[in-house]
């Protein structure tokens, strides 16, 4: 099957992403800045970093990058279960960091959910390394 990287069409992509994501058995969850508005923000910034793989008419990956001029982030890489093993989230990961060095970003962070040995390993594959001195903090401004 062939498979297409693209950048995300909110209007066409949306239903399909979301429901991908709901159905990603661990490591994507669902909060606040994945509702459609929150979305439409992310992509007033930098479109060309939220990309989704499409194989057969329907989306079976994505990825979000975000850059705020001095450091890159990457958040909700899925693929559809019924899609892994066939290099998919290798392949949106090569894209969305090649996109990022375009833009200048020299480094990146993404964070892995303790329940996600899988995605650990994944990303250590690709050369990421686990940052054992910092604890991530996160605090709703709203």
């Amino acid at each position: 099957m062939q498979i297409r990287i693209r950048t995300f069409e909110f209007a066409a992509d949306y239903p399909a992403v979301k429901s991908l994501w709901e159905t990603t058995e661990k490591g994507v969850r669902l909060g606040r800045s994945d509702v459609p508005a929150e979305l439409e923000k992310k992509l007033q910034r930098d479109p060309d970093l939220f990309l989704v793989a499409e194989a057969g008419g329907r989306i079976v990956g994505t990825v979000i990058g975000g850059y705020d001029g001095r450091r890159g982030m990457i958040y909700h890489l899925a693929v559809a279960a019924t899609e892994r093993g066939q290099g998919i989230g290798g392949r949106l990961m090569d894209e969305v960091e090649l996109r990022l060095k375009a833009k200048g970003c020299i480094r990146c962070y993404l964070l892995v959910t303790t329940d996600n040995d899988e995605a650990a390993r994944f990303y250590e594959r690709r050369g990421w390394l686990r940052m054992d001195f910092v604890m991530p903090y996160g605090k709703d401004l709203e």
